[in-house]
């Protein structure tokens, strides 16, 4: 028997933001293991990022999509976090829905953190139960959070006091890796208790390879056929991921000193790591490579791009880069991208993300790995990186082992998550009736 669920998510396509991704790959395979999707999100009219209409093409033409009101930003931007803007939005379909009994269990992926109570509200009012997902921590010590009164204080404060009562009764917590809710867990442990668990990564999408492959456009951030060597880092930069960045630039200066031909030829663009998606002049990287001396290997487009051109520059790059994060649980999602763009991932990974295992045994490309108190060396980044961009000459994306990938692919987290759907109806049936607060 088909069980539908509706997946609550601030963006949705045409978003090219990250997080709209996670929602559109759980409904893409969702009906194979007996769910049918519903997705509940803001007006896209209401976004303020650039949409991506390219991205609907990515859409099965069955998955119905509800468009909930959400706050314009227009004349005057009072808030501009989507959550808050479409919360009420969101609850007043969320409702509709389970009034008509439309939706036997509610999922709600958070970022935006300030939609994870609207599962519980509609469960208080109808009984059906809920899940939330972490595609991020909720509670997190961004910088600045020890400044009082502040933007990250306030964050900060508030979400220590929204997330309790957020996940106090939820039947279900997903989350692309146990780091991402070990915090909220160790502050619950009732949870932990009551409600099923289960992780997966956003996974990747082979299908969305063939129509962009078929669209034969030009790459605009590089020629191709300039003769350099053109690598490609695509999306945000996390504030724990900075360091990272740093000691990536300081590796490009040792290897500008020690093989000037080689870098000579050498393009690191980054793309999409402003300090907002849409600013085209928030540089962050640019500054840290002109301290540093390397500015003339490195190119940044500060603005984000579309999904859909994203694939096509990783496919048209000579290889992708990918830079981690100092906290363990961080496993990079534009890892799974590079890999089937067919093109060698050079990445610098903290030792214990997922990812680092999933490209060695891929033969994917080169892994140097850190830690929390320790990073690689300039001269270890820079010996690694020549390495690297000498064996790309050889390498043969034929020959990497993809035997593994349907463990990493949207599939199966896609089956991983409908398998957790079963079990926390069957453990919310089984739950004695408790009084909410």
């Amino acid at each position: 028997m088909t069980r539908r669920v509706a997946l609550v998510s601030g963006h949705f396509f045409p978003s090219n933001l990250v997080g709209a991704q996670r929602a559109r790959l759980w409904a893409q395979y969702l009906p194979e293991f007996g769910w049918e999707p519903i997705v509940v999100a803001g007006d896209p009219e209401r976004y303020e990022e650039r949409p991506d209409p390219e991205l609907m093409r990515l859409l099965s033409p069955q998955l119905r999509v509800v468009h909930a009101a959400t706050l314009s930003t227009r004349p005057i931007r009072l808030v501009g976090d989507i959550g808050v803007r479409a919360f009420w939005g969101c609850y007043r379909a969320l409702s509709a829905l389970a009034a008509a009994r439309e939706v036997d269990f509610i999922h709600v992926v958070i970022p935006s953190n300030f939609l994870g109570p609207v599962g519980r509200l509609v469960h208080r009012r109808y009984g059906v139960p809920y899940g939330i997902d972490y595609v991020d921590p909720w509670v997190n010590r961004w910088p600045g959070v020890e400044r009082p009164f502040s933007r990250a204080w306030g964050s900060y404060h508030l979400a220590h006091w929204l997330e309790p009562w957020a996940v106090r009764d939820a039947a279900l917590i997903t989350g692309v890796a146990p780091g991402y809710v070990s915090g909220m867990l160790e502050r619950n442990p009732e949870v932990a208790k009551n409600a099923e668990l289960a992780y997966m990564p956003y996974g990747i999408a082979p299908e969305d390879f063939a129509p962009v492959r078929d669209m034969h456009r030009a790459p605009f951030l590089f020629d191709p056929g300039d003769g350099c060597f053109h690598m490609i880092y695509g999306g945000a930069l996390l504030p724990a991921g900075l360091g990272v960045l740093d000691a990536f630039l300081s590796g490009l200066r040792v290897l500008r000193d020690t093989a000037p031909d080689l870098a000579a030829r050498l393009r690191v663009h980054f793309t999409g790591t402003g300090t907002s998606p849409d600013d085209p002049k928030g540089y962050q990287v640019m500054p840290r490579a002109q301290r540093l001396g390397v500015d003339e290997m490195v190119r940044e487009n500060p603005h984000r791009i579309g999904y859909v051109d994203m694939l096509n520059h990783l496919m048209q790059s000579n290889a992708v880069l990918v830079l981690g994060s100092t906290e363990p649980h961080y496993s990079p999602s534009k890892v799974f991208q590079g890999m089937l763009s067919r093109r060698p991932v050079f990445a610098l990974l903290h030792e214990q993300s997922t990812a680092v295992a999933m490209i060695r045994a891929a033969h994917a490309g080169r892994v140097t790995t850190l830690t929390e108190k320790a990073l690689p060396t300039p001269e270890t980044i820079a010996a690694s990186l020549r390495a690297f961009i000498e064996e790309s000459a050889t390498f043969n994306p034929d020959t990497v082992d993809r035997s593994g990938f349907e463990d990493f692919s949207a599939r199966h987290s896609t089956r991983v998550l409908a398998e957790a759907l079963d079990r926390a109806c069957v453990r919310y049936q089984a739950r004695p009736v408790l009084q909410s607060s």
